[in-house]
């Protein structure tokens, strides 16, 4: 699931570039807003997750952290990159480049994890949006030539086909905002030098652009954009070669995103997944496919979010993850561009499960799901085996008991509870206080768990690189993060108790949360926290109410003057 930031936006059928205001600092040098996310609410008045204060009150009792196994089951990650691979997970007990399955677990050399998108003819990079699978699968089962067997059909199959009917909306709006969208970006990017040259070699202003005299269509569509760009700070005053670099740039973005949609997710004829995986796909019982390339073909988003949850300072980088101290990145690969698989997913999380992960994000997530019944197995499976999922909400801006996001917790909306309790459903929030939600976030009072930073978050990107990137995506691995440091340093909490530990502690805030309703449209109400997560007051809340020593560790070792302290009045 990406939140991809495109500048250009439609307003009115002209094209808007809705840049942030210009900064004090260029955020690519701007050390605060890289790591704002850590910030103690109480000192810098912005809603971090108060990230070293959480280190620095377990270690002052004196406890040690264990290592925490989190799976990143997301679209690959960077294992190479040098901000990550201090704390990537290596599997010991297999021999790599041998070609052998040395651990028996029946996936050959799989060192830093594995890969469920994947074979013998290489890598999954785009693939179809599961409402496009659908609509191919029952389309000539439902709405075939024969009308007579089309009603037998609906009639035997009331489940499938009402999934099919909501299918077939969404694909059929999306499928046509995506190839107009692709069209009209495509028609803008090759425009851009016609563009630059009616400014007449004049820098951008909003007076050099308002002197054109459009003569065509084509040129009054030019001297739009122009007239839009001309009002972003960050542009304003530019050459035109600096223009064109702006310009390619946005266009490029759109285009990578709205490209694949157009041509490829919501195209029927579409279907990489025999050729490359060659798996029988609808045979959940299947688990040993895949292979061990653990990056992909586009592995941003996967690499973004490990740096979120254990990134490493390097170089004159000051990026870290909330669990840098604690986590070790297990990599599995099961989403691709296009919505994930259910069988890939059940399979992603039983191999994580098995091989040792305490903790797994799962930064994904889609409207139907097919094989819902094997993803729910599945979680059972981690519940089972004491295994925390941190699950994002979703970034359609929609309460999801009314747009239900899958893979949920929930069987039903109207579930009074969650039919697991090992699952912490995470909506995205801010740097600014008044704004606190992201204006992309699903929430729900009973079906998101917890607000965490998601906007505007600084990580490790593939090849030694560093980006801003935004979505509940990044909020999802913060909490991953912190509750790897609440189990390393207490290895007894319970998946429920360390989802406690982070419900009851958050921030809370009343702010507007700028929701289409105009009941419960405050911040506080629309997740069952309230608030955005404090580590260091969850870390306490655990250790007050969980923390059990070890049998076999030595006792913490308290200094006589903090036992003092413990006595004075508050």
């Amino acid at each position: 699931m990406k939140k991809i930031v495109i500048a250009a936006c439609f307003i009115t059928g002209v094209v808007s570039f809705a840049q942030q205001a210009a900064a004090p600092l260029d955020p690519i040098k701007d050390k605060n807003l890289m790591t704002w996310y850590h910030q103690d609410i109480a000192s810098g008045n912005i809603y971090g997750v108060n990230t070293q204060n959480a280190y620095k009150y377990l270690e002052s009792k004196g406890l040690k952290p264990k290592t925490v196994i989190v799976g990143v089951l997301d679209s690959g990650v960077d294992v190479e990159h040098p901000g990550l691979i201090k704390n990537r997970w290596v599997n010991i007990n297999e021999v790599p480049g041998n070609g052998i399955d040395d651990d028996g677990n029946g996936y050959i050399d799989d060192i830093y994890g594995w890969n469920f998108i994947g074979g013998k003819n290489g890598d999954t990079d785009v693939d179809n949006m599961e409402v496009t699978r659908l609509v191919k699968k029952y389309q000539p089962i439902f709405e075939g030539a024969n009308s007579v067997e089309n009603k037998a059909n609906q009639a035997k199959m009331p489940a499938d086909f009402d999934m099919y009917m909501k299918s077939k909306e969404i694909f059929t709006k999306k499928s046509i905002e995506a190839k107009q969208n692709y069209e009209t970006y495509k028609r803008i990017s090759d425009m851009i030098p016609s563009m630059i040259a009616m400014l007449n070699g004049q820098n951008l202003t909003q007076e050099a652009v308002a002197a054109i005299k459009p003569a065509t269509p084509e040129q009054s569509m030019a001297v739009s954009v122009l007239a839009q760009v001309s009002r972003d700070p960050s542009v304003t005053g530019k050459s035109p070669a600096e223009v064109q670099k702006f310009l390619t740039a946005q266009m490029k973005e759109a285009l990578d995103y709205y490209e694949p949609q157009a041509l490829k997710q919501y195209n029927l004829d579409y279907d990489p997944r025999a050729s490359i995986v060659g798996d029988k796909y609808d045979d959940y019982s299947e688990k040993k496919y895949g292979n061990n390339h653990y990056k992909g073909p586009d592995a941003q988003h996967g690499t973004h979010v490990a740096g979120i949850i254990a990134g490493m300072p390097q170089g004159s980088e000051v990026q870290y993850g909330v669990g840098y101290k604690t986590a070790k990145i297990m990599t599995v690969r099961a989403v691709p561009n296009g919505d994930e698989r259910d069988k890939d997913v059940a399979n992603a999380i039983r191999y994580a499960v098995d091989n040792g992960a305490k903790i797994l994000n799962m930064s994904f997530g889609k409207p139907v799901s097919p094989g819902k019944e094997f993803v729910w197995d599945a979680f059972k499976y981690a519940e089972s085996k004491g295994v925390l999922l941190v699950k994002a909400a979703g970034n359609e801006n929609e309460n999801i008991a009314e747009h239900v996001y899958f893979p949920t917790n929930f069987k039903n909306a109207d579930d009074a509870q969650p039919f697991i309790s090992n699952m912490i459903v995470v909506g995205a929030s801010t740097n600014d206080n008044e704004f606190l939600r992201a204006d992309f976030s699903n929430y729900n009072k009973k079906m998101v768990n917890v607000f965490a930073p998601g906007d505007k978050i600084y990580s490790t990107v593939p090849d030694g690189k560093y980006e801003y990137l935004q979505g509940t995506s990044m909020a999802s691995p913060v909490v991953a993060g912190a509750a790897s440091i609440l189990l390393a340093y207490m290895p007894n909490l319970t998946p429920a108790q360390m989802i406690e530990a982070l419900v009851k502690t958050s921030n809370k805030s009343s702010v507007n949360a700028m929701i289409n309703s105009n009941t419960n449209n405050r911040f506080d109400l629309i997740s069952e926290a309230g608030g955005v997560i404090d580590v260091r007051k969850a870390a306490e809340y655990a250790y007050s109410n969980f923390y059990k020593p070890s049998p076999h560790s030595a006792p913490a070792k308290v200094k006589p003057s903090a036992v003092k302290k413990k006595k004075v009045k508050r």
